[in-house]
Formats: structure tokens, sequence, C-alpha cells
């Protein structure tokens, strides 16, 4: 019984179990939603042409916060471009593989698996 719910909570934390890697979508659009939580942050945003939701799925939030990116770096109404892996099952839906938001450069991109930021940043941003 505990191989199996080890098994279980494996598949559930997969990315490549749930997200395709051959399949991949470029959204531009404005955040609607940014929930900076773990275990995995999400972003809510609406595409700037077209007005579809999309639902960005994050690694995990301990990764993110070991490089710097707080839940104060995006917020309602950043227009940012995101590059991912779309979801095997739902549509609109993606895993983030490279994020930058064009008004100043800032963002990130997946390497090795790990977030790495694009932008250094100063102690007066966000």
């Amino acid at each position: 019984m505990l191989m199996l719910a080890g098994a279980v909570a494996q598949a559930h934390h997969s990315v490549v179990g749930q997200y395709d890697e051959n399949r991949e979508a470029t959204v531009d659009g404005v955040i609607t939603q940014f929930r900076f939580i773990n275990p995995h942050p999400m972003i809510m945003v609406t595409e700037t042409d077209g007005g579809q939701s999309w639902r960005f799925d994050l690694d995990n939030l301990s990764e993110f916060t070991s490089v710097g990116f707080t839940g104060h770096d995006l917020a309602l109404g950043d227009r940012i471009i995101v590059l991912g892996w779309l979801d095997r099952r739902e549509v609109n839906r993606l895993y983030v593989m490279h994020l930058e938001r064009p008004a100043d450069g800032f963002g990130f991109e997946m390497i090795a698996n790990h977030p790495q930021l694009l932008e250094p940043r100063s102690s007066g941003d966000r």
C-alpha cells in the first residue's frame, strides 16, 4: 500500500507526465491572477490578441524563492510573454519554461529544471 501511495505522489508531481515537452506554445497576455503559493505558483492570463484565458503553472515555490523570485515580482495587469509546454489533457494550460515582462525585461527561464532570473534586481525593485 505504501508503494502505491508513493507512486501516486510521484505521478502527481511529474512535469513530463502532465505536460508535453514536444508541444510548446508562446502566449502574450496580461496577468489577471498571480498566486505565489506552495507547492506550485500559478498565473492566470488573458491573451492580448484574442482574449483567451490561460493558466500557467510554475515549478515549485521553494526553487523560486531560492533564486530571489518573490510574490511581489509580478502584479495584476503586467503584460508577460510566456513560452511553455502544453498540458496533455487541459486546453489553455501550460508549464512555464520561459517568462518575460517586456516593460523591463524581468523574468526567468528554466535551466536544467531550475529557474534562473533573467534580470538581476536592485534593492529598489518590486
